[in-house]
């Protein structure tokens, strides 16, 4: 069986945290970083203050109903190393990003250890992070609007590596 971790980059919504949470647990995603400023669940030695550790997580529960439990994560607030030490796991790394670089999902032929990586719900993916990439991939938008929500995006990426 296929290989994928994810990489959740500077994401916002502690909502969208959780609904990737379930997205990955439904797609057997092996692992899920969270980095920069991306919300995570509880911890067991959380470093945060407790009222806004338990406002963040019951967020993240609200849209991850137990995958937040189910699902291997961890906090990582540099992403750089994340990249590095999976490299060297020999996982290839792909950003889901549109960019004059990526090419379509269905013309991508995932290879057996990948990440995806997902970034900012507005901006994307910062061009540093995208510069660590071996490939770039996108889904190609066939309505009058240019992208879709950040998990709805790795939902179909997802299935896509999956099942291909």
């Amino acid at each position: 069986m296929r290989k994928i971790v994810i990489i959740a980059h500077n994401l916002r919504s502690s909502h969208n945290i959780g609904s990737l949470l379930r997205t990955a647990d439904a797609m057997g995603v092996e692992k899920v970083y969270l980095t920069g400023y991306t919300p995570y669940p509880k911890e067991q030695h959380d470093k945060r203050l407790p009222h806004i550790a338990n406002k963040v997580h019951k967020a993240i529960a609200k849209t991850a109903l137990g995958a937040e439990n189910t699902v291997a994560w961890q906090k990582q607030p540099d992403i750089f190393p994340v990249i590095e030490a999976l490299k060297k796991q020999e996982y290839r790394i792909i950003g889901l990003e549109q960019s004059k670089k990526s090419i379509k999902l269905q013309d991508y032929l995932p290879e057996d250890k990948i990440v995806i990586i997902i970034g900012r719900e507005v901006d994307g993916i910062e061009p540093e992070v995208l510069g660590e990439c071996h490939k770039i991939i996108e889904i190609p938008m066939l309505g009058k609007k240019e992208s879709l929500n950040v998990v709805q995006a790795s939902a179909m990426a997802l299935y896509h590596c999956r099942f291909d």
